[in-house]
């Protein structure tokens, strides 16, 4: 992933707030200028994938880490929460909770357009 900066966003189907967050990834994944990586949470692997086939998949690719231990790398406390990543591997911001339009059109994208320069 090095020379990409990129949205890592931790979720799980067992999650109601990623419910919440989910049709937005959905739009934002269509235009962002940042691929978007699931990380899937704590979750059963059946579950996750049925829910990604019934609510739709804005990920690149969703990793699944079902003891959480790839989560504590990234320093995950719960779902959701969505990391900014730039080219060098270095979280440049963190959302703690589901991403709001505010947030994204605020703070997310302004970051990535600008580490994309």
């Amino acid at each position: 992933m090095r020379g990409k900066v990129w949205l890592l966003n931790a979720w799980a189907s067992w999650c109601v707030s990623c419910r919440e967050e989910h049709p937005l990834l959905l739009e934002f994944s269509k235009s962002s200028p940042a691929p978007i990586y699931g990380l899937d949470y704590k979750d059963s692997r059946e579950d996750a994938l049925s829910w990604l086939n019934e609510f739709g998949n804005p990920y690149v690719l969703s990793a699944f880490d079902a003891d959480g231990r790839v989560g504590i790398d990234f320093g995950v406390y719960g779902v959701p929460e969505t990391y900014v990543i730039d080219r060098n591997g270095v979280i440049r911001f963190k959302q703690i909770g589901p991403i709001t339009r505010e947030v994204w059109e605020q703070t997310i994208l302004p970051l990535v357009k600008d580490l994309n320069k």
